[in-house]
């Protein structure tokens, strides 16, 4: 079930990097330093959105941590790209600080000819380690408006976190502290997550989640294989493989549906194409406990590894939250074929 390879000379450089990274970052950032973001994944919308899905796959089906940290990189770049914003530079590697808590409130202020950010953002994935970042923050007029930020820049503190994380364990994911920091407007309040491209960054996550999970069912289908009376591996594996294959054709899709501007609403399409992937995934996970058992988790590094990337990874879904706000977009006639 390996998604078919692409020829994209940078996505190879990064693949050698995942298969030899086991969930370190320091070797995939170095490559993603190094390698201009045209030459790694098409960006969505551009005709090719199937191979930036089935790229990302195939990423995540080397190394889970690989997908987790090329993907906001990439997102980012389709980010600016949608802004008509310059593409980052070659040297630089980026993240997207948009999640909101309760208690981090970072306020973007005009001064002068220049915005700067005050306050913190909390859940900053790998912020002591990326050069530079896309920033959701509150304006004077109690919009949100992203921003791009140098995290090198006067004024920045990635702070420590008590990341005790088992899966993505070098993901570490902390608060950022701004002090007047100089930052620069990438569209207007809203524009992000009113964007089509937020949703299709959206899937762009939940093929990473599916790309991960085919190591696993490889190995439960050699499982299967050397017990061919034994029904229960047999009957989880041939589970798994209807689920993730919905998972894929829904995938393929959505990239054509992308491609096509045949998307009547691109959160109808997003929460669907997330929500069935990351069903697969819970049951990829549970499939892994029964079958392929302690013995597997405790004594097989990469697979107890990937299952702990996995479940971290996909915990980003809210199944039932997700599902509410999908509801909420729903109008008659949509399920008409």
């Amino acid at each position: 079930m390996m998604p078919a390879p692409t020829t994209t000379t940078g996505l190879d450089a990064y693949l050698d990097a995942a298969a030899r990274c086991g969930g370190a970052v320091a070797p995939l950032l170095e490559v993603l330093r190094a390698t201009p973001p045209a030459r790694l994944l098409p960006l969505p919308g551009s005709g090719r959105t199937a191979e930036r899905f089935r790229g990302l796959a195939r990423i995540a089906a080397v190394d889970v941590t690989a997908a987790r940290v090329i993907e906001p990189h990439l997102d980012a770049v389709a980010i600016l790209a949608e802004a008509d914003a310059p593409e980052p530079g070659q040297g630089t590697t980026w993240g997207v600080f948009a999640a909101e808590a309760p208690d981090a409130v970072l306020l973007a202020c005009p001064e002068q000819d220049r915005w700067v950010l005050r306050g913190r953002k909390q859940w900053c994935s790998l912020a002591g380690r990326l050069t530079s970042a896309l920033v959701t923050a509150a304006t004077p007029d109690g919009g949100r408006r992203m921003f791009a930020v140098s995290l090198g820049a006067p004024g920045v503190t990635a702070e420590p976190a008590r990341w005790v994380a088992r899966g993505l364990s070098e993901v570490v994911s902390g608060p950022v502290d701004f002090d007047r920091t100089p930052a620069r407007p990438v569209g207007g309040d809203g524009w992000y997550v009113d964007r089509p491209g937020f949703r299709w960054g959206a899937i762009g996550v939940a093929a990473c989640w599916w790309g991960g999970c085919l190591p696993v069912v490889d190995a439960l289908i050699a499982r299967t294989r050397k017990r061919p009376d034994d029904a229960i591996p047999a009957a989880r594996t041939g589970e798994l493989y209807r689920r993730l294959d919905a998972g894929r054709l829904a995938l393929e899709d959505a990239a054509a549906r992308i491609d096509e501007h045949r998307v009547a609403d691109a959160a109808v399409l997003a929460h669907a194409v997330r929500g069935t992937i990351a069903d697969a995934v819970v049951a990829t996970l549970d499939a892994a406990r029964e079958v392929l058992g302690p013995a597997a988790l405790a004594f097989d590094e990469d697979l107890a590894r990937r299952c702990a990337d996995l479940e971290l990874y996909v915990s980003q879904y809210h199944r039932g939250r997700d599902d509410a706000s999908l509801a909420g977009h729903l109008a008659g006639g949509l399920l008409g074929w």
